[in-house]
């Protein structure tokens, strides 16, 4: 076992975890933040994505060794209350069925965002290339992406 000191959603935590624990444990078990997914503990899925410094991650494969000083976002520090951009697109354009990919799909959309403000259809497949939804609402999270960059 080892002591971190983690920035979450603006936050300093305190944890006493084994240096190869995934991040998305020790948000999940360890922190209480159920938002963030599993889905294949394989980082091939997106539904555990995080933003650490801004940038998207597959939290399922990244240990809380690896972190240091850079801030780590989950969908519960997107935004206090649901008025980040993409998740009131999110809501406008009915994207989600099940809902269990959603986190890892607006950590993702958010992320491209920020990078790219404008982005092209082609942008945006490349980018959400790696979330997978198996409701099949891609046309929806595309629709809804391109509505938030015009916010």
């Amino acid at each position: 076992m080892a002591k971190y000191s983690l920035k979450v959603n603006g936050k300093t935590q305190q944890i006493d975890v084994d240096p190869s624990t995934p991040i998305l444990w020790v948000l999940r078990d360890h922190l209480n933040m159920p938002g963030t997914k599993f889905g294949c503990g394989m980082a091939m899925c997106g539904a555990c994505t995080v933003h650490l410094d801004g940038t998207a991650v597959r939290s399922c494969s990244l240990p809380v060794s690896a972190v240091g000083k850079q801030a780590i976002t989950t969908i519960e520090g997107l935004s206090a209350n649901g008025t980040h951009p993409v998740q009131k697109a999110w809501i406008e354009h009915d994207v989600a069925q099940c809902g269990y990919c959603q986190a890892g799909q607006i950590m993702s959309a958010a992320a491209l965002l920020k990078d790219n403000p404008n982005p092209s259809d082609e942008d945006i497949d490349n980018y959400m290339s790696g979330n997978i939804c198996r409701c099949g609402t891609y046309l929806r999270i595309k629709e809804a992406i391109k509505a938030a960059a015009k916010k």
